[in-house]
């Protein structure tokens, strides 16, 4: 079978399921805008597409959203021409919808079969919207309609596309009906096998090395910000720096902004929310406060490994893998109390759950955890069985991701829309 692959910074989501496609024997390709050359990855060919600079042009502010999606998809289907010309014809196509770049393939390939990767269809009202009153929008009315328009590449995917998947309930469930029937809910996977606690770990930091004889507490994000509650955090660390005296802080997340509203220009949120508690924290305190940044994969799984207790908030949003890898390490976890988290974790029986804005409870709940290692370990333990039980890759999920694939081949396909 021809299979290919859309994701603009492939592999992502894709990364082991492209993989066991093409050690079955099928056909994978992947078309990226990741790399500039053609190339092969673990069997499957790599080839580049690229997107064309535009002069200037006035848009609406609320369509530059869309715009940029018709653009890549623009590109994407270029591509896909060039590609067909030369007689390539797939069976199935997979692609992460949500940059739009697979918005035209089924007009090159009306006979193909499409399946896209539902992360989020955004929803304009609470909590998906106004959430966090602290970052609210100056005109709220107007924020849920550019909301809306957000899905305009979705809609035009549930046209095209013959089914979905999705990582999470959470996030299958924001789709409307009637395409919510065509998502199945399979989750990437967590590699058990490879993400797993190690005792003896050692983790280098500056002058010292850290052992699980210390007391760490991790908390991570892609990028440091108020969508994945790196205010919150940052406002409980004063106390926490007060009441844990040993305790070695690992930050783990780039200065950027994922998710969300921006900073105000030539600031972090990093930054902003440092300075706000700076001053309340003595020198030698901060010292135990480190900043990592962005590290590699192997260190990230190392600093998750020496972890005592790992801190995970967000908003009502897409849940972070960092979060199940922590789980799996056998971290003991104290999280947000939101939607996406009482999906992954039961309180008191894989993690605790705190009030996402109540940063005093935060502390209360992480010192409390702390002094008891009986629990630590039994939250720990059961962290790990759920994320085995329930998301392991080799054994629950890359299997029915590709049994996904396989009856994704069967669908029949309608015409497109005129």
């Amino acid at each position: 079978m021809n299979i290919l692959f859309i994701h603009q910074n492939f592999p992502g989501q894709f990364k082991h399921l492209s993989v066991a496609l093409a050690a079955q024997g099928h056909q994978v390709t992947a078309l990226t805008l990741r790399v500039k050359e053609p190339a092969t990855w673990r069997g499957v060919r790599v080839l580049p597409y690229g997107v064309q600079r535009r002069g200037g042009q006035k848009l609406h502010p609320w369509l530059l959203d869309m715009d940029s999606k018709v653009t890549r998809g623009e590109a994407c289907y270029h591509a896909a021409q060039k590609l067909k010309e030369q007689g390539y014809h797939p069976d199935v196509i997979i692609a992460h919808h949500g940059w739009g770049e697979s918005l035209f393939l089924r007009d090159v390939w009306p006979r193909a079969r499409l399946g896209i990767y539902c992360e989020l269809y955004h929803l304009a009202g609470y909590p998906h919207l106004g959430f966090d009153p602290e970052f609210q929008s100056r005109d709220p009315g107007a924020e849920a309609l550019r909301i809306r328009l957000k899905n305009l590449n979705n809609h035009m995917h549930f046209d095209v596309a013959q089914a979905g998947l999705s990582p999470t309930s959470f996030q299958a469930d924001t789709f409307p009906q009637p395409f919510r029937d065509k998502i199945s809910v399979i989750h990437d996977g967590i590699d058990t096998a490879q993400v797993k606690p190690d005792p003896g770990v050692r983790f280098a930091l500056g002058d010292r090395v850290l052992t699980r004889d210390d007391e760490v507490i991790t908390f991570v994000n892609r990028n440091l910000e108020p969508y994945r509650g790196y205010h919150v955090f940052m406002r409980a660390l004063p106390q926490l720096l007060r009441a844990r005296p040993e305790a070695q802080i690992l930050i783990t997340g780039g200065d950027g902004t994922s998710y969300g509203a921006k900073p105000p220009p030539g600031k972090t949120w990093k930054q902003i929310f440092i300075d706000e508690v700076r001053g309340q924290i003595p020198d030698e305190d901060w010292a135990r406060v480190h900043f990592l940044g962005r590290i590699p994969y192997d260190r990230f799984l190392d600093m998750l490994r020496l972890s005592r207790l790992h801190i995970y908030l967000t908003y009502p949003f897409v849940l972070s893998w960092s979060l199940l890898e922590a789980m799996a390490m056998e971290c003991a976890i104290v999280a947000s109390d939101t939607a996406p988290l009482r999906e992954a974790i039961t309180h008191d029986e894989t993690g605790r759950l705190v009030d996402f804005f109540d940063a005093a409870k935060l502390v209360e709940e992480v010192c409390a955890l702390l002094d008891d290692a009986p629990a630590r370990a039994r939250l720990g333990a059961a962290a790990r069985d759920h994320i085995v039980q329930t998301y392991d890759l080799q054994n629950i999920c890359l299997p029915q991701q590709i049994i996904w694939v396989e009856a994704l081949a069967r669908l029949p396909v309608p015409d497109l829309p005129v």
